[in-house]
């Protein structure tokens, strides 16, 4: 009995040696970098003449080959209406970056009009892309809405840092827009457009039946046509920066007006030697044609035609928008285009 329990004893020690001997190999393998992680997260400094501040940007992926910078829409949403491209980037192995411009939510809000033009946010663009590393060689830059209008700014002055570029349901023209805008209004009852004349006339734009009226009768045929918005797409809104949004924009997508207004770019697309996706959805609040005449102004471009799409194609027709716009990419890097 006695040499029973000596032998248990002997064991009971060695087993939990072995644990020790376990454990401590499983700890000596795990190394955390010195460097604090924040899951991708990267606040760009950014200069501008009315001094320093800081932007938000996110990491997905690494790819040496194909780094794609998103540009949203506004001017001053924020990048989580485009969140769905998360579903679909990374998994091909693309490197993807999104980014809250000046003045968006998660991005510094100084109070200076002085920053909210046109070519400041070209700047912007140009200072994160530095930043993030993003090179001829690599460098995809894709826009949606007013996001487009940057991309084709960028592009006509720096587009030598450009591999790709792809305007998503963008107009090359501010004033065709508001033209188009008129077509789209005249499709709807009379009843309706009555009423939102009047509303426009007063200048009430804030008034929550001229909202509402907005909303249902456009927004959801024209924005976004799923019956149910995508909570990313809801809290976008929320967090609009409506001051930047109505200075730049005008008080909505309906209702055109603001710095914007007499923005005109057909003429200097031919200037864009980069190949380039322009994309066009059916029921956009944007002239699918007008896209289409980008693909033909642009020195190397393609169309993309969404036919059960609106201005947020990619998310109301992702079974078009994706594979094309991940061909297109593809096609690029692998100089089939």
């Amino acid at each position: 009995m006695k040499n029973l329990f000596v032998i248990l004893a002997a064991v009971i020690l060695l087993t939990n040696c072995e644990k020790k001997t376990s454990n401590e190999i499983s700890q000596a393998s795990t190394t955390v970098s010195d460097e604090i992680q924040t899951g991708g997260v990267k606040m760009v400094e950014i200069e501008t003449l009315a001094g320093k501040f800081k932007v938000w940007t996110k990491k997905f992926g690494d790819n040496p080959r194909i780094k794609i910078l998103l540009l949203h829409g506004g001017p001053a949403m924020t990048h989580e209406y485009m969140e769905c491209f998360e579903s679909f980037f990374p998994k091909e192995g693309f490197e993807m970056y999104e980014y809250d411009q000046l003045g968006s939510y998660y991005s510094d809000q100084p109070q200076n009009d002085s920053l909210w033009t046109t070519p400041r946010f070209v700047e912007e663009v140009e200072q994160v892309r530095k930043a993030l590393g993003l090179n001829k060689d690599n460098f995809y830059l894709l826009g949606n809405s007013w996001g487009g209008i940057l991309a084709m700014e960028y592009a006509l002055k720096y587009q030598e840092n450009l591999k790709g570029l792809i305007i998503s349901n963008m107009m090359p023209s501010i004033p065709d827009y508001a033209k188009y805008n008129e077509v789209l209004r005249s499709q709807m009852r009379k009843s309706l457009v009555d009423s939102l004349n009047a509303f426009e006339a007063a200048g009430d734009f804030k008034n929550p039946v001229y909202v509402d009226l907005v909303t249902r009768e456009y927004y959801n045929q024209h924005i976004c046509r799923l019956p149910e918005w995508p909570e990313p797409v809801n809290r976008t809104f929320k967090h609009l920066n409506e001051h930047v949004y109505v200075l730049m924009q005008g008080p909505s997508e309906f209702k055109v007006g603001g710095r914007l207004l007499t923005w005109d770019r057909k003429a200097s697309l031919p200037n864009i030697k980069v190949p380039t996706l322009a994309i066009g959805a059916k029921y956009d609040t944007m002239d699918p044609k007008a896209m289409e005449s980008i693909s033909k102004s642009v020195q190397k471009g393609r169309y993309l035609y969404c036919p059960d799409g609106s201005h947020l194609s990619f998310w109301d027709d992702q079974k078009t928008y994706f594979p094309n716009v991940i061909q297109f990419i593809k096609d690029v890097d692998e100089n089939r285009f």
